[in-house]
């Protein structure tokens, strides 16, 4: 049985205890992600006839596409413990030694958001993924001495969403890299089939594409649009979620059938009317929000951009015609730049 030890009540804190019911303990339970499945699973195989450890594991990837879920299902695989982390939770090299010093042979270390390790530990970390030791200095000064001190192996598995802030020698330290990607509607809808059942909430199949449409392509937004669904039915009607009550549902969320919900569209809303549809930078459409600007490009703009309602160009953000499509506006006529004026034209004289 895989032992999990939580540090730094924070964020990953509380998703682990929400998700707990819900998150997979096998490669059988995992629903999606098939190309990186296959590899693990090959990966773990080879470990168990060779009798080694896990290679140090990086996965990469946006938010909520399951990088926490395969950290928890790897130590089930191969039955070993599990301790976890954040990286914000690590200030210094001391705040890691319990956790290497801990680690049983053939266990798992996971670091959540490891691209935010100060470089004072992250270097400390060398040596314990390469080696399997760590150098620990006793005393100050003169008198001051190196000790090495051994640790069992183990395997770190990485989670981030911005691999490209982890610095190279400590990205090319993991043996295995594997990127998560956005799910697919079906995928999504059995997803949610499958924890509804472990929720004992009846969910009609129409209703499951339904909410799976409006999801993102991310389970982790996909399953809080089941919760939703589940207390609205629970307190407004018979409990069972039809398309017509998970369609209530989102409507009363104010998530559209593209899966923009309010803060989406007033982006979209300030980008067409205010700025006419650009070119406008970040720090305006922000300022004309009431919004901090990294709100806008860290949580609102992915989605927007992925989904082609918005360009980013080196000019600044411009709306898309499905944009405007999207809001029942119509694009200002704007000359095509182009095209010159005509020779014989007075503006051409």
């Amino acid at each position: 049985m895989a032992r999990e030890a939580v540090v730094g009540g924070g964020e990953i804190e509380n998703e682990l205890r929400h998700d707990a019911a819900l998150r997979p303990r096998r490669f059988s339970d995992v629903i999606g992600q098939k190309h990186v499945i296959q590899r693990l699973t090959i990966a773990v195989n080879a470990c168990r006839k060779l009798g080694e450890s896990m290679p140090h594991i990086l996965f990469d990837g946006p938010p909520g596409l399951g990088k926490t879920t395969f950290a928890n299902v790897l130590p089930g695989e191969m039955g070993g413990a599990l301790q976890i982390t954040s990286g914000p939770a690590l200030t210094r090299p001391a705040d890691l030694l319990p956790f290497l010093t801990n680690a049983e042979e053939g266990g798992f270390l996971f670091i959540d958001e490891i691209h935010r390790l100060p470089r004072i530990v992250e270097e400390f970390l060398y040596p314990a993924m390469e080696d399997f030791r760590v150098d620990i200095v006793l005393g100050e000064g003169l008198g001051a001495r190196t000790v090495s001190m051994r640790l069992k192996r183990f395997t770190l598995i990485g989670a981030t969403t911005r691999s490209g802030m982890l610095s190279s020698p400590m990205r090319d330290r993991f043996k295995m890299h594997e990127h998560l990607d956005y799910y697919d509607e079906n995928d999504l809808a059995t997803i949610l089939r499958a924890n509804a059942i472990k929720l004992k909430t009846p969910l009609e199949d129409s209703a499951a594409l339904e909410l799976a449409r409006r999801s993102r392509g991310t389970p982790r937004i996909a399953i809080s649009r089941l919760f939703w669904a589940r207390q609205f039915s629970a307190s407004e009607r018979d409990g069972t979620i039809t398309l017509a009550v998970a369609r209530e549902a989102l409507h009363l969320a104010e998530v559209d059938h593209a899966g923009l919900d309010k803060q989406d569209r007033r982006y979209l809303e300030t980008l067409t009317g205010v700025f006419q549809g650009g070119p406008a930078g970040v720090e305006a459409i922000a300022a004309t929000m009431n919004l901090p600007s990294d709100t806008l490009s860290d949580e609102v703009e992915p989605y927007l951009l992925r989904e082609q309602f918005v360009l980013r160009t080196a000019r600044g953000r411009m709306a898309t015609s499905k944009a405007w499509s999207h809001i029942g506006r119509i694009p200002p006529v704007t000359e095509n730049p182009n095209i010159g004026p005509d020779l014989f034209s007075s503006a051409g004289i």
